[in-house]
């Protein structure tokens, strides 16, 4: 094996298990930044000596034991084994009898409590939403502040600065390791579950840039919800924010052309969405809607991803439904937004005047002031009533308002479209 494979298996085996690796450290020293300090002295010692060594036979157990035994030696350098922490000692040193099958067992826990407290620490309310976004990707996801910057388009520095400042609140507020119970766990529950959803939907639509979508991303919000569900697969809501995705992101292969420009829903190629993930979508969806009696924000989602997946063509697509399924949404959390995309489909089901009318009601809306979809969806509509100069104004001050690139292009091209027909 050359060394730019072994550090390809380096990346991999950190990507897939840093996350329980560090969580497994966590519950031994009970900091989350002391464990991920731990977990990164791992890694480092495996990129110096797998490239001489070779790798092992276990990799993951490798790591684990050379973090422990990273952790004693942390310990006793700073005379912190006497006191409070002669049990967390105790503990790490019964390692070094059996270290490896110690190491692969903790690596193997079936129930996955390590892990679920280090998503419920990591997304704790006391935390920005940003920290919690930054620390999670970092913890969970495997991610340097590297890629974590790049993808949010934000300076590394500040990306470190949020990882750092999120380590020193949990431990500040002495945030416990583990998963919170009664009315508590609801609160945190719908804490991860954001986390996730916002990951998710800044990999499908790019806030700013140059790229359309950003599938990695996507790909480490799914992996995050499957991890949710398997850990906890008798919440509803988890359910379906993991139908929620991946019925979204059964699209992505369509969502962008050749030049990677964006594609449109209804002039999407649908031979190219993804069947595998539709049926995983629909199995999950089916699932949350069991295991709860109303649905809640992401089951009703999914619902409405769920009518788009079961359509063969554009032209037999349920709006009605997915226009009730709009105003359910709005009961349960109320927004503008949400409100805004009612109009689309009632646009859809009921024609574009009636869905101009609702749109309308939304332009004082003090929320949507800056954001680009409000004067995009009037300009589709006022397009479909023949109203193409007002249409291109709206695509021309959506195209203003964007921060990404390539939807920029795209409301330009519309505009220059409707001033032609017009015309």
């Amino acid at each position: 094996m050359t060394a730019s494979d072994i550090h390809r298996t380096i990346t991999a085996v950190w990507r897939i298990e840093s996350g329980r690796l560090i969580a497994g450290l966590a519950r031994m020293v009970r900091d989350v930044g002391t464990a991920e300090e731990l977990a990164q002295d791992a890694l480092v010692a495996a990129m110096e000596q797998w490239p001489q060594s070779g790798v092992p036979d276990n990799p993951a157990a490798w790591l684990m034991t050379t973090a422990k035994r990273r952790a004693i030696d942390r310990l006793r350098r700073e005379d912190l084994i006497e006191r409070k922490h002669v049990g967390i000692a105790h503990e790490l040193e019964s390692v070094q009898e059996d270290a490896t099958v110690a190491a692969a067992e903790a690596l193997d826990d079936p129930i996955g409590d390590d892990l679920l407290r280090l998503i419920f620490t990591a997304c704790h309310p006391v935390l920005s939403t940003e920290a919690r976004v930054a620390l999670t990707l970092r913890m969970l996801g495997g991610l340097t502040t590297d890629e974590i910057a790049r993808a949010f388009l934000v300076p590394e520095p500040t990306i470190a600065q949020r990882i750092v400042r999120a380590k020193r609140t949990l431990a500040d507020a002495q945030v416990p390791f583990e998963v919170p119970r009664g009315a508590e766990l609801d609160e945190r529950l719908a804490s991860v579950l954001e986390v996730i959803y916002l990951v998710f939907n800044e990999g499908y639509t790019a806030t700013a840039g140059d790229d359309w979508m950003r599938p990695q991303l996507c790909e480490e919000a799914m992996r995050l919800g499957r991890i949710l569900v398997g850990l906890a697969p008798r919440e509803a809501e988890a359910q379906g924010l993991v139908a929620l995705m991946e019925l979204q992101a059964s699209r992505m292969h369509a969502r962008s052309g050749p030049d990677g420009e964006p594609v449109l829903l209804l002039e999407q190629n649908r031979a190219r969405w993804d069947q595998l993930l539709i049926r995983r979508g629909l199995a999950a969806l089916d699932l949350a809607e069991t295991l709860a009696a109303e649905a809640g924000r992401y089951t009703l989602q999914a619902a409405i991803a769920a009518c788009h997946a079961r359509a063969r063509n554009a032209g037999d697509t349920d709006w009605p439904r997915i226009a009730r399924l709009y105003a359910e949404l709005a009961a349960v959390m109320p927004s503008p937004i949400v409100e805004l995309n009612r109009a689309v489909a009632v646009g859809m089901a009921e024609g574009p005047a009636a869905g101009l009318q609702l749109a309308d009601a939304l332009v004082d809306e003090p929320v949507l002031k800056s954001y680009h979809l409000l004067p995009t969806v009037r300009g589709d509509l006022l397009e479909k009533l023949g109203r193409c100069d007002e249409a291109r104004a709206e695509f021309e001050r959506a195209a203003d308002m964007t921060r990404n690139g390539r939807e920029r292009e795209l409301l330009l091209r519309r505009a220059a479209a409707a001033a032609n027909t017009d015309a």
